[in-house]
């Protein structure tokens, strides 16, 4: 009986795409272990947690802590969906070092939203209280400047999911 490879299923799209959406839909659906940066995040330095280079900071001491983990559970057959942002080369080189530890399989999942569609995301999520993060519309234009979509030249494969409202 042939086994086939776990998948490691990442996330490319702006704050308030839907990124953590699809993620949570694709878990259930795959049987996958479902890792949020932002719940760990907000366990461990929730309090800390007040800029953008807090965010980098943190973020930084998380994946050292985490990436070997999600290695080994890959490498031991486990599928795991990161819901994480894959938003820069350099993120995607982290992740990229999870595959080649693992020898897992995965998928790239790119969520084009329209600037507009995420703002309204975000308003809508901030009043909920139900995220563990706010986020202003100023916050979200200076990440939005560290946005880059993955080149194929990157080698992932991906899946684009296109949103217009």
């Amino acid at each position: 009986m042939t086994r086939s490879r776990p998948v490691l299923h990442l996330f490319c799209g702006k704050a308030a795409s839907g990124k953590s959406t699809l993620a949570a839909r694709i878990a259930a659906r795959e049987g996958a272990l479902l890792v949020s940066e932002d719940g760990w995040l907000h366990t461990l330095f929730g309090p800390d947690m007040r800029s953008l280079d807090d965010y980098v900071a943190r973020v930084a001491r998380l994946r050292a802590v985490l990436g070997p983990h999600l290695a080994d559970l890959l490498g031991a057959g486990q599928s795991v969906v990161l819901d994480a942002p894959a938003n820069t080369v350099a993120t995607r080189d982290w992740m990229r070092g999870l595959l080649d530890a693992s020898g897992a399989d995965h998928m790239l999942h790119v969520i084009d939203v329209p600037d507009d569609v995420c703002l309204a995301r975000l308003r809508a999520r901030n009043a909920s209280g139900n995220h563990p993060f706010t986020l202003s519309e100023t916050q979200f234009k200076r990440l939005s400047q560290h946005f880059v979509p993955p080149a194929a030249s990157e080698g992932f494969k991906v899946e684009q999911h296109n949103v217009t409202g």
